[in-house]
């Protein structure tokens, strides 16, 4: 077993088979050691940014392939045209990966589907928006001093995020509808479950995946 590169968390298994790995970016963490040739030409048509955001997360991704999944490490990625990601010649594992300007998250499922939400709490949370996003929480939130408002939102908002990145259907399906309560750390939603590693991210983090054992189409 190879260890997680400098400034990683330790990988965190959330369901059977269901790996998370997060990383800082304010570390300078040798993650691109981790990535392939592929990688870096697809990310060499990217403004300097997006290429720094693609490929920190294509390296946290290689190695945790590395860690527990070696065969698949350097598979080939593509991309359903949902724009869900997926490990080319393996079927059986799920791939999700988020990233932030504070930090890159991924996730690697065995037989189910996956999706890894990460977000930075906004400065502020509208009424507006908490009546447009979490209608049924709304007067939960508002009662919350602001910093708290917003940090307690951006967690509630990874688990929509990660359950539609699960699902392949993004936020503008069901998963928007999702009704998280505050505080949550893990719960159900149809064939899916979500877990928030709240007690081991200091970043909002969200994983999402299927309950039942399925492989993931290409």
């Amino acid at each position: 077993m190879t260890p997680p590169p400098a400034g990683t968390s330790p990988r965190i298994e959330v369901g059977p088979g269901v790996w998370v790995a997060l990383a800082p970016t304010s570390q300078d963490t040798p993650l691109t050691l981790f990535t392939t040739a592929a990688d870096r030409s697809t990310a060499r048509q990217l403004p300097a940014q997006r290429r720094t955001d693609r490929l920190r997360a294509r390296g946290l991704l290689r190695a945790l392939l590395r860690d527990r999944f070696p065969a698949a490490a350097c598979a080939d990625i593509g991309y359903m045209p949902s724009g869900r990601p997926v490990l080319l010649g393996h079927p059986r594992l799920g791939i999700s990966v988020s990233h932030v300007a504070d930090a890159c998250a991924v996730g690697v499922a065995l037989d189910r589907a996956v999706g890894v939400d990460v977000q930075s709490p906004p400065q502020d949370v509208s009424d507006q928006l908490l009546r447009w996003s979490v209608p049924t929480r709304r007067n939960q939130l508002a009662a919350l001093p602001p910093a708290d408002r917003a940090r307690e939102f951006t967690w509630m908002w990874t688990v929509k995020e990660a359950c539609g990145k699960a699902t392949g259907t993004g936020l503008a399906g069901p998963a928007f509808s999702l009704d998280v309560p505050p505080g949550g750390r893990a719960g159900s939603w149809g064939d899916y479950r979500w877990v928030s590693l709240r007690h081991q991210s200091p970043i909002p983090l969200t994983c999402a995946f299927s309950s039942t054992e399925r492989g993931t189409p290409q």
